[in-house]
């Protein structure tokens, strides 16, 4: 299940959504719409934010992180900011989504490294961030896919 955000600072080249870019394009959606879609199907194990970037509106995200991590699902983050570049923040909002999230894949997509055996990525950069290990560790953990 995929969450969409609109809004993205980075603007990379070669985006493959660029149609959400623009923070006044999209729709406005309640979090609790989203969630009753996300629970409709008892299949669904986890849930997706990607973008645009979703840590513009980490705000807006944590309640349904929040719900769908008390229901024993996984939060997946997709983010063209480093975790070093979160953390610097200094954001609450942001703070928290990180301690919901349990994969965060990390950096902007940079077409001249862009790969597309990957999994999961668009360019050689982009980290895979198993961010449960990380916490438990104190250290960046990159997961192997």
């Amino acid at each position: 299940f995929v969450v969409f955000t609109q809004g993205c600072p980075h603007h990379c080249e070669g985006c493959h959504n660029p149609q959400t870019h623009d923070p006044k394009g999209g729709y406005e959606i309640n979090p609790a719409c989203i969630l009753r879609e996300y629970f409709k199907n008892p299949l669904t194990k986890g849930i997706t934010f990607s973008g645009g970037e979703p840590f513009e509106q980490a705000k807006a995200l944590l309640p349904i992180a929040e719900a769908v991590k008390a229901n024993g699902d996984d939060v997946t983050i997709f983010t063209g900011y480093t975790l070093e570049e979160l953390i610097a923040k200094q954001d609450p909002h942001i703070d928290e989504l990180l301690l919901l999230c349990d994969i965060l894949i990390d950096g902007r997509f940079i077409l001249s490294e862009r790969d597309l055996t990957l999994t999961f990525r668009g360019s050689r950069n982009q980290r895979i961030i198993d961010m449960n290990e990380t916490r438990r560790q104190n250290k960046i953990i990159i997961k192997e896919v």
